[in-house]
């Protein structure tokens, strides 16, 4: 994307929010509606244009787990590895993940369809292991569920 749109989106976001005060965050979210992360130009152009030093806003960045510094793909898968879902065999249905997408935690696979994280805890743990995939959440999940669960979102085994 080239930078005047980014510019020009920025412009438009940052007059919906005209109260200097608690409009941060709310601009963050909106540039990650749009550009589906917060890029490095998008960052040093809200800096500039709301004259707030880049670190900080790294720092709100990086402290909020739903803001994105990459690209993510279509689907976000997330993992909760908290303590029930960790007991109840969440490492295995992440290493399954690892394996059926082909990447690491915290990549996208190479089509952008598929970004894989981990999150400390969902708060169901009554239905542990957990994961999420966009807004949607899967209860009770099995290492052998995920293959039809990974078909409702496009995915094909490779052979």
């Amino acid at each position: 994307m080239s930078q005047e749109p980014i510019e020009e989106k920025i412009d438009e976001i940052i007059s919906r929010y005209p109260s200097p005060t608690g409009r941060v965050l709310s601009v963050l979210e909106d540039i990650q509606e749009v550009e589906g992360y917060l890029s490095k130009e998008a960052l040093k152009l809200l800096s500039k244009k709301l004259k707030i030093p880049l670190a900080n806003l790294y720092s709100l960045a990086t402290f909020y787990s739903f803001f994105n510094l990459k690209a993510v793909g279509t689907y976000t898968i997330t993992v909760c590895m908290g303590t029930a879902c960790h007991v109840k065999g969440a490492p295995r249905v992440l290493e399954t993940l690892k394996k059926l997408l082909g990447i690491d935690e915290g990549e996208t696979t190479s089509d952008g369809s598929f970004t894989l994280s981990a999150a400390r805890c969902f708060g169901a743990c009554s239905i542990a292991p957990v994961i999420k995939i966009n807004d949607r959440v899967y209860g009770h999940i099995t290492p052998e569920m995920l293959p039809s669960i990974l078909k409702i979102y496009g995915w094909r085994e490779k052979k």
